[in-house]
């Protein structure tokens, strides 16, 4: 059987045009798809049943078996860390959100280590962002800063900049520039058609030399600024002052730069400038296909996006001291409940020691680094495969993936909800 119009739930993008063939319980071929998508959709790696540690080896267990002990772990911790998030659905992360309430854990997810400064600078400074779909439909400059969508984000140039036509741009691939800013050569670069190489941390300066540039004060730029010379600066400058319609899309190189959130703010306000010129906006190239979602959960419920402690009670958020990888470095958080992410992957040597030392419990579907440090692992279903729910699109677009079969697997939100279940009545 083929289903069309399938949303790929692997990268920010959330492609929704693919068409999968399925025939039973396994999906056999994928159109449209980048090639990470075909991994996720053809990759049978999954585990088969939930594990438990048992000194060296593994033991297979039941679900239940392994809920209630899971329950056990979380209620036993004097300050448990939910983590993760950015790997399932809304209304999974949602129960996250109640059940680090009632355990007066903190519930963290992967913009602790991605985005969080973008959601910083934005606090500060606000977001003049746009859909997707508006940059494809009039955007005649698009900047990427920091950021490599070739091999992050395979299709983001195909469907929204520099390969597709839009409404109003009827011959985009010869009428749209494109400019890369990057401190190396990468795949995006190759295709720009102006390459800025900037030195590593320079990102600030270059920053404000361009809204000098804008701002009319071309006498003070120095004869390069970070790498960059002047001519080209002026060049860039001018490319963005004379667009119809401009968009920067920024990503981690600029975020986990040395300046982080002033990075950020210094591009946001960027843009503000040029839109004293003509239309500029700017956006995250968020990285997980629900990131974003977490994000916007988390603030319903909490009042905050990310790094939520409720130890007092109530919520509290101080990035630096409530994010995860802050916690697990200070040796904090005495057990640690992770969904959907992979942190042993990603986290600094010192946290991933404190997660082996400390009862882990992982809710995926496949065996990870994480799963090494674990004492526990639950496979669960795949959200756009065989579990369905809420995303978030990188630009803030709310997007339904489907279930394509019936599987063996509970999904994250039951699973969760058991957990939740078992806490709440322990909790009184």
């Amino acid at each position: 059987m083929k289903i069309e119009d399938v949303v790929c739930s692997f990268c920010g993008c959330l492609c929704d045009d693919l068409v999968v063939e399925v025939e039973g319980t396994r999906v056999i071929s994928v159109e449209n798809g980048c090639t990470l998508a075909s991994e996720k959709f053809l990759g049978d790696h999954r585990l088969k049943t939930p594990i438990r540690r048992d000194g060296n080896s593994w033991t297979k267990i039941s679900y239940d078996e392994a809920i209630a002990e899971t329950a056990e772990i979380l209620l036993d911790a004097d300050r448990p860390l939910l983590y993760g998030w950015s790997g399932t659905f809304g209304e999974a992360q949602s129960v996250g959100v109640h059940l680090a309430e009632i355990l007066g854990a903190v519930i963290d997810n992967t913009s602790t280590v991605c985005h969080g400064p973008s959601i910083l600078a934005i606090q500060e400074v606000g977001h003049p962002g746009c859909t997707l779909g508006q940059v494809k439909n009039r955007a005649d400059v698009v900047v990427y800063w920091g950021a490599n969508p070739v091999d992050a984000h395979p299709r983001h140039m195909s469907r929204y900049t520099t390969y597709c036509d839009g409404f109003f741009r009827k011959d985009a691939f010869k009428d749209r520039k494109v400019i890369v800013v990057d401190v190396r050569d990468t795949e995006s670069s190759i295709l720009a058609d102006e390459f800025v190489k900037v030195n590593p941390g320079g990102d600030y300066a270059v920053l404000s030399a361009l809204r000098a540039i804008v701002r009319g004060k071309r006498g003070i730029i120095p004869p390069e600024v970070e790498g960059v010379s002047r001519e080209q600066l002026f060049r860039v400058a001018d490319i963005c002052m004379s667009a119809k319609f401009g968009a920067v899309f920024f990503g981690v190189g600029l975020t986990m730069a040395p300046g982080k959130n002033k990075n950020i703010r210094n591009a946001i306000e960027f843009t503000e400038e040029l839109s004293r010129h003509t239309k500029f906006t700017i956006s995250p190239m968020r990285g997980h296909w629900n990131v974003y979602g977490s994000n916007e959960v988390f603030t319903w419920i909490s009042g905050y996006p990310y790094a939520v402690d409720f130890a007092r009670g109530i919520a509290f958020y101080n990035p630096g001291e409530t994010t995860s990888v802050d916690i697990l470095k200070r040796g904090e958080c005495d057990a640690c409940l992770v969904v959907a992410s992979d942190p042993g992957a990603h986290f600094p040597k010192e946290c991933a020691e404190h997660l082996a030392r400390i009862p882990t419990v992982q809710i995926d579907p496949h065996v990870n680094v994480t799963t090494h440090l674990s004492r526990i692992q639950i496979p669960v279903a795949v959200a756009g495969i065989d579990a369905e729910g809420t995303a978030y699109r990188m630009d803030g677009v709310p997007i339904r993936t489907r279930k394509l079969f019936q599987g063996q697997y509970p999904d994250d939100f039951e699973v969760l909800e058991k957990i939740y279940a078992i806490v709440k009545e322990a909790k009184g």
